[in-house]
């Protein structure tokens, strides 16, 4: 009898059991009400990251009569150019190697330029020569500057870095479109790729580095194109 009774007592507690284990679960599967709307957090506090650095070169008698080049901290960005009697403009991405960021951030350092208002046209008027805008936004602030020539040496070296960033992306793209195209125009290029050397006019010649080594052995250009690009690269490695 009382193993009986026992045996009574613990399924009837295993039934209670269950039961309550039941209706737990049905509690919880209810679904919850809304939370009440929580405030927005603030935004995150504007970074060096976060600035937008623009150069923009305008002379529309000039073969490319418009020249815009955007980029970010990292140095990475767009550069657009119109070629005269061209109604499309050709985008491309650019990147600033690590030597030309430096100067070029150095002389935006030096003009203290969104704390600045200082105007930095020169009083005598270049316009034939093309205009110049530099630009630069950090989230919070943006200020524009127009000159076409400039007594103030560093605004006039910045706009001179951003030139030799627009000279060597623009001779990238129509080498590269030579290749494919026409061959045959890949030496009057690569002259213009030593001019531009000579002169200092190159943003950052070892950027060129891999284009050129493949030209040295491109069997669909000149024997004289492939000789250029092999000299140049002789001279790059000076």
């Amino acid at each position: 009898m009382r193993f009986k009774v026992v045996l009574a007592l613990l399924l009837f507690l295993a039934a209670v059991l269950t039961a309550a284990g039941q209706d737990s679960t049905k509690r919880n599967d209810r679904p919850q009400a809304s939370p009440s709307a929580q405030p927005r957090p603030e935004s995150p506090p504007v970074t060096s990251d976060a600035k937008r650095y623009t150069w923009e070169f305008t002379q529309r008698n000039f073969i490319v009569g418009h020249i815009l080049i955007e980029h970010d901290a990292q140095g990475r960005g767009m550069i657009t150019f119109e070629r005269k009697n061209e109604e499309v403009p050709i985008v491309e991405p650019v990147e600033l190697s690590t030597a030309a960021l430096g100067r070029i951030f150095g002389l935006w350092s030096d003009l203290h330029f969104l704390d600045s208002d200082e105007n930095y046209q020169s009083p005598k008027d270049f316009a034939h020569l093309g205009t110049y805008r530099i630009s630069l936004q950090d989230g919070q602030r943006k200020r524009t500057a127009e000159f076409n020539w400039s007594n103030n040496k560093i605004a006039w070296n910045l706009a001179n870095e951003y030139r030799r960033v627009a000279d060597q992306a623009v001779l990238v793209f129509d080498l590269n479109l030579a290749r494919e195209m026409q061959p045959l125009n890949v030496p009057s290029l690569l002259n213009e790729m030593e001019s531009l050397q000579r002169r200092d006019g190159l943003s950052d010649p070892k950027q060129l580095v891999p284009l050129l080594t493949e030209l040295k052995t491109d069997e669909h250009i000149p024997l004289i194109a492939r000789n250029q690009a092999e000299r140049i690269l002789k001279k790059i490695g000076k």
